[in-house]
């Protein structure tokens, strides 16, 4: 436990310094797969490191100790952690358990306000036309979901360019590309380390909706240049999620005006093997705490014994009761 359960920890760091750089080079469809496991995996990875090194300190108070039956002076010959690290893990995780909190109330509040947007537009069509100038476009996830396009914003484009844009947003709502948004930001607030990944997870669904709609189109260019108009033209405008103009558009209109992105299978198989080490790092770790525990209950119940042998009438009432049920339990286990 003294090194495994710092290992999420460690990955956690190796991840949001090197995958929104390899991200953006690779294929755009796998790399948000990759980038929405790899956020779940580690914002598991950090609470559970986190609630092994609070335990460590939590378990050390008497009265924890006293309903847990196992021994404090055992437990802290056996426990490789400071108790400042234990005390800073606590309240570290009990703020990250607030963040996601507060980040799901939110989400839960967006989910409402985004069907109540889609109840209240014109027409049951897929695309819904808004009479204003102002220059606007995206996806508005729903059952069903709906494409909203100002009028501004078609006044804007060419036919060509109105049915890349359709496309794009199209894609969005196909891929249902607003869950993956959801698990980012969630992961983020329970891991402030992973909003990078969030960051760059956000461009990588725009880089793939623009794929989807050049394969649908046939033209790279003229997606290239409905990203590149509809970004001039809405200039200054709100940018709501899922908005064909959202992430960073010169990067995505070089990117459409290069050839489609090669598939690389390397970086995938070397983040897979980071997130395996970790998980297993993180079983680790929770295997050595639990046999920490037995051992600490182990030394109680010997020193309940000794007791009971010093005091036969107070080791009846307290001591062996409680050994014979840690032993039975054990037992137990070991047939099981």
């Amino acid at each position: 436990m003294l090194i495994s359960v710092y290992v999420p920890f460690a990955g956690t760091a190796v991840l949001t310094l090197l995958a929104p750089r390899l991200a953006r080079r690779l294929s755009p469809r796998p790399a948000a797969w990759a980038l929405a496991c790899a956020a779940l995996v580690m914002a598991v990875g950090w609470t559970g490191s986190l609630a092994l090194l609070a335990f460590t300190g939590i378990a050390q108070i008497p009265q924890v100790a006293a309903e847990g039956h196992w021994s404090v002076t055992a437990l802290r010959a056996e426990d490789p952690v400071y108790f400042v690290v234990a005390a800073v893990s606590t309240w570290v995780l009990a703020a990250s358990v607030v963040s996601l909190g507060v980040a799901a109330v939110r989400q839960v509040r967006q989910v409402v306000r985004t069907r109540r947007e889609c109840a209240g537009l014109r027409g049951r069509t897929e695309l819904a036309v808004l009479d204003d100038d102002v220059p606007l476009a995206f996806a508005l996830p729903g059952r069903p979901g709906r494409i909203v396009v100002s009028r501004g914003m078609l006044r804007c484009l060419g036919d060509e360019e109105r049915a890349a844009l359709l496309a794009h947003e199209r894609a969005h709502l196909r891929a249902r590309h607003h869950l993956f948004l959801r698990l980012w930001r969630l992961t983020a607030a329970l891991n402030p380390l992973l909003r990078p990944l969030a960051d760059t997870g956000a461009f990588v669904l725009e880089r793939w909706a623009d794929e989807e709609a050049a394969a649908q189109v046939g033209d790279r260019a003229v997606v290239a240049r409905a990203v590149g108009h509809a970004a001039l033209a809405s200039a200054g405008a709100p940018r709501p999620a899922l908005a064909v103009t959202g992430g960073e558009v010169p990067q995505r209109v070089r990117a459409l005006l290069a050839p489609p992105p090669a598939r690389r299978s390397l970086p995938f198989l070397a983040g897979a093997l980071l997130l395996t080490v970790c998980c297993a790092s993180l079983a680790n770790a929770a295997s050595d705490s639990d046999r920490m525990v037995d051992s600490a209950k182990r030394a109680q119940c010997a020193a309940l014994m000794g007791t009971a042998s010093a005091s036969p009438v107070d080791g009846h009432r307290h001591g062996p009761g409680l050994c014979c049920r840690h032993q039975r339990g054990e037992r137990g286990e070991h047939r099981a």
